[in-house]
């Protein structure tokens, strides 16, 4: 029969699955219902280290103070090669920065976006369009091979995407484009791409009108 641990150790797992972002020990307590986050602190530990030690194609990944149950870096392709890449205007958004501002630190894209972008980042990871690399406490984020085949870019050089999202999708040049720190609102007017329906050779050359302005950098 499983412990009382063992007990709060799945339900911290089932939780983690359910919600498919990141979520702190704070946020998985008040999922739990219970005010005493040290016994939930302690559970995740130890599915943490469970999932080290386990032959899995998932892992428990911590990013800064919330922790995800994804998948394996490796599996990624595995995966989206058989899902398709939608995304949502804030999707979009966030990969826009990361692929302009490469290589950004998460805890950055955090400061521009809020909160959200962990489980945007997340979601760019699973779609692999994004590439993560731990950097002390966050991430490192920077666009992936299939980013640029998805694009029609001929190569996956961060100044060459830089390039084509200043002259095809009208994204201010680092001259023009608001300085880190800045206020989002500074940031008005700067389109995003327009998301294709599929990968192409001539990527979009307008950016949508529609689109949502990009924060600053």
């Amino acid at each position: 029969m499983p412990s009382k641990l063992d007990d709060l150790v799945f339900q911290v797992e089932a939780i983690l699955f359910a919600a498919g972002k990141p979520l702190s020990v704070k946020e998985l307590t008040a999922a739990l219902g219970t005010d005493d986050f040290r016994p939930v602190q302690q559970a995740v530990r130890t599915l943490e280290q469970t999932y080290a030690h386990r032959q899995s194609a998932l892992e428990v990944r911590r990013v800064g103070d919330r922790y995800a149950l994804q998948l394996q870096e490796r599996f990624v392709p595995t995966v989206h090669a058989v899902t398709p890449v939608e995304m949502a205007p804030r999707t979009l958004k966030a990969l826009t920065l990361v692929a302009y501002h490469q290589p950004i630190l998460q805890s950055n894209l955090v400061r521009m976006i809020g909160d959200v972008a962990y489980e945007e980042v997340q979601r760019l990871r699973g779609l692999g369009l994004v590439a993560t690399d731990p950097k002390g406490s966050t991430l490192e984020l920077t666009t992936t091979r299939r980013f640029a085949e998805y694009f029609g870019l001929a190569s996956t050089r961060p100044e060459e995407i830089r390039r084509f999202l200043e002259v095809k999708l009208g994204v201010p040049s680092p001259a023009t484009a608001p300085a880190p720190g800045e206020s989002e609102a500074s940031a008005e007017g700067v389109p995003l791409p327009e998301v294709p329906d599929g990968p192409s050779e001539d990527p979009p050359a307008e950016a949508a009108a529609s689109a949502p302005p990009a924060p600053p950098a």
